[in-house]
């Protein structure tokens, strides 16, 4: 229990459904749906969609899926709804014009948008409602409206500068950022679920929404065509997993990061972080170590799973026990390459376990800021520009190239013990979320917190050469830290967001949800 007597919040406790998001309307759908006989996979398609009117600037049709799937006695499934560069990407006709890493706010950077196709298929292949009844809540409010929270409206005016053409009108309706409580609508994106929920994907890949898309791709000085709008599909894997403190960490495998969040808890796992002070000097200082150490090994390894070749070593334990050595616990070292590719924050995450305990983990995102800051001419759809995190280098895994998917930042994750999953979670926070998922299942392991109290936990992040520290640090250890050698900054917003419900052996449900965001944990 809680010390009530210090800020943070309470944890949320149910015995049949619960839904962890960073929106609480999304959450209030993800519930009514479970209420109205859907299943765990039903409601994060619901809340899911939903969030990108809610939050705009973080996720929408325009964007990617990954998801982790449980059910009670079955192995847990990857779903991997990220699109894939056109056929006529060319890494060096890129590098010919100029580009020495991929733009970040163009055509180039548009990979095909796969969540559509992957909320379709898990529908159909999972799901029991339908997609008419999983859509209906998203188009009822992008016709209606949805106040604008505070975070959002926060974010949106950070990232309006971005927007150009279509998207500005859209996002823009009055020319500035709308403020907290402003209505926003997306009539024009209600009618692109209303035809998918009557067509299914072809709605959205063949026909006049695609071929909207790929004139206003082209136009931005994209190569996509509508044969690559057609031919995208959600794919279905395995999962990669390690093990820390008594939980099993599992993760998505490639294109997604979730490598880097084992292959940090295996180095940390040669450190006695338990008997470190949990908001310390110490533990700030090890982990800052081991996500730079891991963060270079993925830029390195991880890309197209069809072009990974080095995945085992990764997640090697004697990998780690040979990073690990490398860490100096008085002195900070240099980053040990340049982090390649652009990684930023901004993602959606929401998960969802029902009264039979079938547990989803999924994560939604537009990857930076609004995205590529394109969006198409009728219909107002924004697009990611995940395509900015391939890599230009010749000969790179991660190599911009035909038919490919980028190393991609978003992952979502869940905890198990003795083979049973016990706990959805998710952190988002782009190149955070492996270190903000090692620190989430340190607090847990090592200090016995409890899912909301692992959220409300201050965060710290290496990245770039600089290690960012929340405000929760006190500023001794920011001092001290300095003093080791690194590059103290306090972020201008808080470091990443993070969701989770933990399954108790007596079958009740305890929900997290972070602070940093508007959302909260609901439950029935």
């Amino acid at each position: 229990m809680r010390d009530f007597h210090l800020p943070g919040r309470s944890p949320v406790y149910a015995s049949n459904g619960m839904c962890a998001t960073s929106h609480p309307l999304a959450a209030k759908v993800a519930v009514q749906t479970l209420e109205a006989g859907g299943n765990a996979v039903d409601a994060a398609i619901a809340g899911a969609v939903l969030l990108g009117i809610a939050e705009p600037q973080m996720t929408g049709i325009g964007g990617d899926c990954f998801a982790l799937i449980s059910q009670p006695g079955k192995d847990v499934v990857a779903v991997n709804g990220s699109g894939r560069a056109p056929t006529a990407m060319d890494a060096a006709k890129l590098r010919a014009d100029g580009h020495r890493q991929m733009p970040l706010r163009h055509g180039a950077a548009v990979t095909v948008p796969g969540a559509i196709d992957a909320f379709c298929r898990m529908s159909e292949d999972y799901g029991k409602l339908g997609l008419p009844d999983l859509l209906a809540p998203t188009i009822h409010y992008a016709e209606e409206g949805i106040p604008v929270s505070d975070r959002v409206a926060f974010d949106w005016a950070l990232d309006a500068g971005t927007l150009s053409g279509a998207a500005r009108r859209v996002y823009l309706p009055d020319g500035k950022a709308p403020a907290p409580g402003t209505m926003f609508r997306a009539p024009m994106q209600a009618e692109v679920l209303r035809r998918v929920a009557e067509q299914g994907r072809s709605a959205f890949y063949e026909g006049e929404i695609a071929e909207d898309m790929v004139a206003c791709l082209n136009a931005a000085g994209g190569t996509h065509s509508l044969a690559d709008f057609a031919a995208t599909e959600a794919t279905y894997g395995t999962p990669v997993s390690g093990h820390y403190g008594g939980y099993e960490l599992v993760e998505h495998p490639p294109n997604g990061q979730g490598a880097t969040a084992i292959l940090m808890t295996n180095i940390l796992s040669h450190f006695d972080i338990a008997s470190m002070d949990p908001v310390g000097t110490m533990r700030a200082h090890i982990e800052a170590e081991a996500a730079k150490l891991a963060y270079d090994a993925r830029n390195r390894f991880l890309s197209d799973e069809d072009h990974v070749t080095r995945l085992e070593h990764m997640l090697s334990a004697d990998t780690a026990e040979a990073l690990a050595a490398l860490i100096d616990p008085k002195r900070a070292m240099g980053d040990p390459s340049a982090l390649s590719g652009a990684v930023h924050k901004d993602t959606i995450y929401i998960t969802v376990v029902d009264k039979d305990r079938m547990a989803v983990s999924l994560i939604y995102s537009i990857f930076h800021g609004f995205g590529s800051g394109i969006a198409s001419d009728k219909f107002g759809i924004l697009f990611q520009n995940r395509g900015a995190g391939f890599s230009l280098e010749d000969g790179h895994a991660n190599e911009a190239g035909p038919n490919k998917r980028p190393m991609h930042t978003i992952i979502p994750a869940m905890l198990k013990v003795d083979g049973k999953a016990v706990m959805p979670f998710g952190v988002m926070g782009g190149a955070y979320q492996p270190a903000g998922h090692a620190h989430f299942l340190s607090n847990i392991a090592d200090f016995g917190m409890s899912p909301q109290e692992a959220i409300d936990s201050p965060r710290s992040f290496s990245d770039a050469g600089t290690l960012t520290v929340e405000r929760g640090y006190a500023a001794q250890v920011r001092q001290e830290l300095a003093d080791m050698g690194h590059s103290v900054s306090v972020p201008e917003k808080a470091i990443g967001g993070a969701q989770a419900i933990q399954i108790h052996d007596n079958g009740v449900l305890e929900g997290g949800s972070d602070p940093r965001k508007d959302g909260c944990a609901l439950g029935y």
